[in-house]
């Protein structure tokens, strides 16, 4: 990650913090949402509150979120803090799953044993009979960088959305292959990660976060 001035914006470069909304009673339940519109438990909102009296202190330029309540109303405790509009893009919601949502966790094993393997082990998979995640990253990933080429030299780009379309976004943006992006780990819920603009493209400066970064010190800035 890159040094940090004093009033606490990054020293180069633009920033886009991609931050996941905070519990649902599905997230506890292990059940896969998708773009089923459930809303935040009294945690989650707690958990958005909590999250966004750190994040005001990175001085954000601009807030997009998806249009789904659980993100939505996550980035509302960000722009309660900061003063700044929301723009909600559906482009944002998370991957659609078919006859996937609603189901737990052990329900998607039991019934989509193969498919569920399948995706695993990074094959294109409709999980459901719903979207490819290349699909998901096709529709989100240029909201990402419409939003970002929009912001001042040093400006910081707050990103609310879901975890798996978090996850094709980023693996979108640092060019890596689709069958490489289930190696980047899950978001806690109201967990971040931030990409950093360097020389080569963007840069994954920190993942699943949920305190503020400090500078590096060391060779390898």
């Amino acid at each position: 990650m890159s040094s940090f001035s004093e009033a606490g914006r990054p020293g180069r470069g633009r920033r886009v913090i991609l931050w996941r909304h905070g519990q649902t009673s599905w997230n506890v339940e292990r059940r896969f949402q998708g773009t089923t519109d459930v809303e935040l438990t009294e945690t989650g909102v707690a958990q958005a509150r909590r999250a966004a009296r750190l994040l005001v202190a990175l001085k954000p330029d601009t807030i997009v979120a998806s249009d789904l309540k659980r993100a939505a109303n996550t980035a509302a405790e960000l722009a309660t803090l900061t003063g700044l509009d929301v723009t909600h893009d559906e482009a944002l919601r998370e991957t659609y799953a078919g006859v996937w949502q609603g189901l737990t966790h052990e329900e998607i094993i039991s019934r989509y044993g193969d498919e569920y393997a399948a995706w695993k082990r990074g094959e294109p998979v409709r999980r459901g009979g719903g979207e490819l995640e290349t699909e998901v990253a096709d529709r989100a990933a240029p909201v990402v960088l419409r939003n970002a080429e929009k912001l001042p030299e040093d400006g910081t780009l707050v990103v609310v959305s879901h975890g798996g379309t978090i996850r094709t976004t980023i693996g979108r943006l640092l060019g890596l292959d689709p069958r490489d992006w289930e190696s980047l780990g899950g978001l806690t819920n109201c967990c971040w990660s931030v990409l950093g603009e360097g020389a080569r493209g963007w840069r994954l400066l920190e993942h699943n976060a949920g305190t503020l970064p400090e500078p590096v010190l060391g060779d390898d800035d």
